[in-house]
């Protein structure tokens, strides 16, 4: 049954509270303003009426509750209560609320809201930030905190010092030739004079694959993508092929005057690049040695890559040129020629199609990033000292430079920003061969000095932390012959 109060006032009020606590009297034209919000079917106040508590202002017509009258019980988790309170109503719940005639009332009671009762819109500017606990809708009105953003993560820790490292003598201090490579069966390649070696990273086990014999040197070592062949560029300009598990020559292809010191395979296709200028492009299932010469460069050819979709070959030379050429014209489709030195260092991307990095010798110094659709120049960074390869890992987006004169560093950067994550150095001359391993963990660097030094430096796919160090992965010193 109504009360006597609601009664007179045709207003139905919640218990507890009665006609001189609303002051009608003192509101008289702010209520009216209020019910002409009802429906105009509807000119009296109905009692199924429910107010949004979370855009009320209960100090605007002083309906802000009273002190309890049942004393909060002993023991009560009135921290609890505070928190699910702030998150419920805003964080200023509890601040005292004003009377209506500009005096300070006496504060809120924390079991209830003081703000925004009987109100629809909520003024932005007066919206109480989220409670720092949680990162809860029911805070701001974009539903988001800025308090619940994950904290940045610390960066990530890469060994400076080598976990291994092979003696390798006659390793060649030759900027323009090519002699290590690590195969995707994790079978590393190196030449050292006239002899190729293969090192089997499981067993460490060395096994001399071939013996040029004297009037020969090793210029050149690519294996095949699946692993099983490997490409030898000789300085009489002859491409041998052979099978690296069974030591078997299977075929040699000639076609270059001089030294073959670049290879590079695609699916089906080994390119070579020679100091005579030229690049052959040899088919193994056809009888002739080659089956199309790109000519571009002006001096010798010393970086070759095909892109990871087979469609495009990245060609460096000598003459400070950077080429790009495809599989349907002899002719290139790209000449970038603002490096100033010679470019044997080059990398695609496997993120991102049709991105090419390319790094220029001595006298450039400079890592430059390129959009091979176009052909524009995206990036541009000054390393300090040549730059003698680059590889892109395809665990992360991070691409690692070895260097040669004046430091002989080995430099990780994080892509696009090109900060540097770490600079790793041990080689007492220019880093000139870099290998990854076939998990994307490990690289290898050669050296003038005759060493091959293994360096965890990508994380892995999985776990995105660097490879431990086992039992097989000793910091003993060991030749590779």
């Amino acid at each position: 049954m109504a009360s006597p109060q609601s009664t007179k006032t045709g207003l139905n009020l919640p218990a507890g509270m009665n006609q001189t606590s609303l002051r009608l009297e003192t509101f008289s034209s702010s209520f009216r303003g209020i019910s002409s919000l009802s429906s105009p079917s509807k000119s009296t106040c109905s009692d199924r009426f429910i107010p949004c508590r979370s855009s009320s202002r209960l100090h605007a017509f002083d309906l802000q509750d009273k002190e309890p009258t049942t004393p909060v019980r002993e023991g009560g988790n009135e921290a609890y209560s505070r928190l699910l309170k702030s998150e419920l109503f805003g964080s200023d719940f509890a601040s005292p609320c004003l009377s209506p005639a500009g005096g300070q009332g006496s504060a809120s009671s924390p079991m209830s809201p003081c703000t925004n009762m009987l109100r629809f819109k909520t003024d932005r500017s007066n919206s109480s930030p989220s409670s720092p606990f949680s990162p809860s809708i029911l805070g701001n009105d974009n539903g988001l905190s800025s308090d619940s953003s994950p904290p940045p993560k610390p960066p990530r820790k890469v060994p400076k010092t080598p976990h291994k490292v092979l003696d390798a003598p006659s390793l060649q201090d030759d900027f323009y030739l090519n002699v290590v490579d690590w195969s995707s069966q994790n079978v590393l390649a190196v030449g050292l004079g006239t002899c190729v070696y293969l090192w089997t990273a499981s067993n460490s086990k060395v096994t001399k694959l071939c013996d040029l014999g004297p009037n020969d040197s090793v210029c050149s070592v690519q294996w095949t993508r699946e692993g099983s062949y490997i490409s030898i560029g000789t300085s009489h300009g002859q491409v041998q092929v052979w099978d690296g598990t069974q030591c078997k020559r299977v075929r040699t292809m000639g076609g270059h005057q001089t030294r073959t010191g670049v290879l590079a395979w695609n699916s089906r296709i080994l390119s070579s690049g020679s100091r005579d200028r030229n690049i052959l492009q040899h088919d193994i299932r056809v009888q002739s040695d080659y089956v199309s010469k790109l000519v571009g460069h002006k001096s010798e050819v010393c970086g070759l890559k095909w892109s990871h979709d087979d469609r495009e070959l990245a060609s460096g030379g000598n003459d400070n040129q950077l080429l790009v050429w495809n599989n349907h014209s002899q002719q290139p489709i790209l000449k970038l020629t603002e490096h100033t030195a010679a470019v044997k260092a080059i990398t695609w991307s496997p993120h991102q199609s049709s991105l090419l990095a390319s790094g220029g010798g001595t006298a450039d110094r400079c890592i430059r990033f390129w959009n091979t659709t176009n052909g524009h120049q995206l990036n541009s960074i000054d390393t300090g000292s040549q730059v003698c390869n680059l590889a892109w890992s395809k665990n992360v987006n991070e691409i690692v430079s070895t260097h040669g004169y004046s430091q002989n560093q080995i430099m990780l950067w994080k892509y696009p920003s090109m900060s540097k994550v770490a600079t790793l150095t041990g080689h007492s001359m220019r880093v000139l061969y870099l290998a990854t391993s076939p998990d994307g963990q490990t690289i290898v660097t050669g050296a003038g000095d005759e060493t091959l030094r293994f360096w965890n430096v990508f994380p892995s796919v999985k776990m995105q932390t660097p490879v431990k160090d086992t039992g097989l992965w000793s910091l003993g010193r060991t030749q590779i012959r």
